[in-house]
C-alpha cells in the first residue's frame, strides 16, 4: 500500500494490497480477533513508512504514536470487514467497511487525520476520473472494490477447479463474469475522463503566477527569519515584473504567494505593507498573500489577504480547519509530558465566513476557493468553496518544516484529486516546494523543485459548472457508512443466532445422555433391591 503513494505512484499496488487484505480477512472466515490483528499489522506496515516526515524535527515519538493510532483504526476495519464479509457478495462489504473506517479516521478525534486515504494513491491511475462522480470517498471505494473483487473472483475460480467444476458450462460463464467485473471500474473511469465527456466547458481563463520565494534554512525556526522569507517573495515577484516589462513573461491577472510568505502582518507593519504594495504595483496585479494576523482576542489566524497595489487589502480568508498539534494543541498539559516540542504548538483561532476570495482582474473578478495547506486533505474544504462559486482552487502551503521529505508530494496528490473531484484548476503555492499548477483533469502543467526560488506561470481555465461529485456532496459517503453499520449489526445478530443454534443441540444431547444414564442407574438400583 505504501508503494502506491507519492512519490512512487505505483497506483496498482493499492489495488493489489487491498485485494490481499480481503483474502486474509475473507477466506476461511477468521475470527474477529484475528481480523483485528491482521488490520493492525497492515496499518503499521503502511503508516510507519508513510509518515516519517512528522518526526523530522520533533523526533520519532509523535511519528510512531500517530502511525500506531492510525493502525488501530485499521484494526477496527479488520473486525468490521471480517464479520460483514460473511454476508453475501463479500467484496461489497469489504468496500463499505473500508469507506466507513476511512470516514472515521478522517473525522475523529480532533477533526481526524485523512492522510493516506486510498483515493490519494490514484493520481497516476485509470481510476482517477471516478473522483468526479463520487468524490474522494468514491475513488477510495473503487480501489477497495476492484482489489477485493479480483480476490473473490480468483477464489471462486480456484475453488471451482479444485472441485472439478471447470468442465461444466457454468464455469465459462463464471470466467466471463469475472473478467467483466474486473474491467468495469477502469472502463467506467476512462469513459468519464474530461476528454471524452463534455462535463466542464471553461467559462473563461485566467493568467496566474505562483511564487515560490524559498526560505533561508530548514527546520522549525524558519519563522524567526520572517523578514527574509518576505523579502524572498518580494524579490521573486519583482523579477517576474521585470520579465513582464521585457516581454519574456506573460502579464499575470493575479499572483499567488504561499502560506507564511509574510508572517509579518502587513495589516499592522507598515514596512511589510509597503513592500507588498510595491511588488503588486510593479507586477501590475493583485497578490494573494499568506500571512498571520493577530486578532482582538490575542489569538492569531492563518490568513490569506488579497492585496491590491492601489487599494491595499480588498478581501481576506482565515483558515477554517486548523491543524491539531501544530496550529493548536489539544490537551496541552497532557501532551507536554511526552515531548518538549509540545509548547511550540500555536494557539490559532479557526476562521469563519466564506471559503473563497474575490480577486479583481483586468477582465473581471475571479472567485478563488482557498484550502490552506492542511485543509486540502478534507473533502469539505474544496467542496464548500466550489458550492460558494469558486472558479479555481488555490492551495497556499508551507512545507519548510518537513524538509525534503515525501510529505509535499503526498499533499500535491491531494490537490490533483481535488482538481478532478470538482472540475477545477488548482494553484499550489509553497514556500519551499513543491509548487504546482494543475489542470481540471489532475494533470500537472508546471511544477517547481525543492528549496529553490521559482515562478510558475500559465493560463488556466475557469469553470462555473459543477461535477456530480460536487452536487452529491457527502451523501454517498454517508449512505455507504450507514449501510456498513447496518450490515455489521446484521452480521453480529446472524452470528449470535448461529452460535445459539450450535449450542442448543449440544445442550439437548447432553441432557438426553444424562437422563439415560440416570434411568440406567435407577434400573440397576431397583434390580439390586429386588
Amino acid at each position: 500500500m505504501w508503494g502506491a503513494f507519492p512519490p512512487r505512484n505505483l497506483w496498482f499496488l493499492a489495488v493489489v494490497s487491498l485485494g490481499l487484505l480481503a483474502a486474509l480477512l475473507g477466506v476461511g472466515r477468521p475470527r474477529a480477533r484475528t481480523g483485528a490483528w491482521l488490520g493492525f499489522v497492515f496499518g503499521l506496515g503502511f503508516f510507519v513508512p508513510l509518515l516519517p516526515w512528522i518526526g523530522v524535527y520533533v523526533g520519532p515519538l509523535p511519528w510512531l504514536a500517530l502511525a500506531t493510532a492510525l493502525a488501530a483504526y485499521l484494526a477496527v476495519f479488520g473486525v468490521v470487514a471480517t464479520l460483514t464479509m460473511r454476508l453475501p457478495i463479500p467484496p461489497i462489504w469489504f468496500t463499505l467497511s473500508w469507506v466507513l473506517v476511512e470516514f472515521l479516521r478522517s473525522s475523529f478525534p480532533f477533526g481526524g487525520f485523512p492522510w493516506g486515504r486510498a483515493a490519494f494513491s490514484q493520481v497516476d491511475g485509470p481510476l482517477l476520473p471516478l473522483a468526479a462522480v463520487l468524490g474522494a470517498p468514491g475513488l477510495s471505494a473503487a480501489v477497495a472494490l476492484l482489489g477485493s473483487s479480483l480476490t473473490w473472483i480468483i477464489t471462486l475460480l480456484v475453488g471451482a477447479i479444485r472441485r472439478g467444476d471447470h468442465h461444466r458450462p457454468g464455469f465459462v460463464r463464471l470466467g466471463v463474469a469475472a473478467v467483466v467485473l474486473a474491467l468495469v471500474g477502469p472502463i467506467a473511469a476512462i469513459a468519464l475522463t474530461p476528454g471524452t465527456v463534455d462535463r466542464n466547458v471553461a467559462s473563461s481563463t485566467t493568467q496566474v503566477a505562483a511564487i515560490q520565494g524559498n526560505v533561508p534554512r530548514l527546520g522549525l525556526e524558519f519563522n524567526a527569519q520572517r523578514r527574509a522569507v518576505l523579502d524572498n517573495h518580494v524579490r521573486a515577484t519583482l523579477k517576474l515584473a521585470d520579465g513582464v516589462r521585457a516581454g519574456t513573461a506573460p502579464q499575470p491577472d493575479w499572483v499567488a504567494w504561499p502560506e507564511n510568505a509574510s508572517d509579518i502582518s502587513p495589516l499592522t507593519n507598515i514596512d511589510a505593507a509597503d513592500e507588498i504594495t510595491a511588488a503588486s504595483v510593479s507586477v501590475g496585479a493583485p497578490i494573494l498573500v499568506g500571512t498571520l494576523v493577530m486578532n482582538d482576542d490575542g489569538r492569531p489566524t492563518n490568513t490569506v489577504l488579497v492585496w491590491d497595489g492601489e487599494r491595499g487589502p480588498v478581501d481576506r480568508y482565515d483558515k477554517h480547519i486548523i491543524q491539531p498539534f501544530g496550529e493548536y494543541l489539544p490537551w496541552r498539559n497532557f501532551f507536554r509530558h511526552f515531548s518538549s516540542y509540545a509548547d511550540l504548538a500555536g494557539n490559532f483561532r479557526p476562521g469563519t465566513g466564506r471559503n473563497i476570495l474575490t480577486v479583481p482582474g483586468r477582465s473581471g473578478n475571479v472567485e478563488v476557493g482557498v484550502s490552506t495547506c492542511w485543509e486540502v486533505a478534507f473533502d469539505r474544504s474544496a467542496r464548500q468553496a466550489v458550492e460558494q462559486g469558486a472558479q479555481i482552487l488555490y492551495v497556499p502551503t508551507n512545507n519548510a518544516t518537513f524538509g525534503r521529505t515525501q510529505m509535499t508530494y503526498q499533499q500535491l496528490a491531494m490537490s490533483q484529486v481535488r482538481a478532478v473531484e470538482h472540475g477545477r484548476s488548482v494553484v499550489v503555492a509553497a514556500t519551499s516546494g513543491v509548487s504546482a499548477l494543475i489542470d481540471p483533469d489532475g494533470m500537472i502543467v508546471a511544477q517547481s523543485g525543492f528549496f529553490t526560488p521559482a515562478v510558475l506561470s500559465s493560463r488556466l481555465p475557469l469553470h462555473d459548472d459543477t461535477t456530480l461529485a460536487t452536487r452529491l456532496g457527502g451523501w454517498p459517503e454517508a449512505i455507504a457508512c450507514l449501510i456498513a453499520a447496518i450490515g455489521l449489526l446484521f452480521a453480529l445478530a446472524r452470528h449470535t443466532r448461529f452460535s445459539q443454534r450450535r449450542r442448543t443441540p449440544l445442550d439437548s444431547h447432553e441432557r438426553a445422555k444424562a437422563q439415560t444414564q440416570t434411568s440406567e442407574n435407577q434400573t440397576r438400583e431397583l434390580g439390586g433391591i429386588g
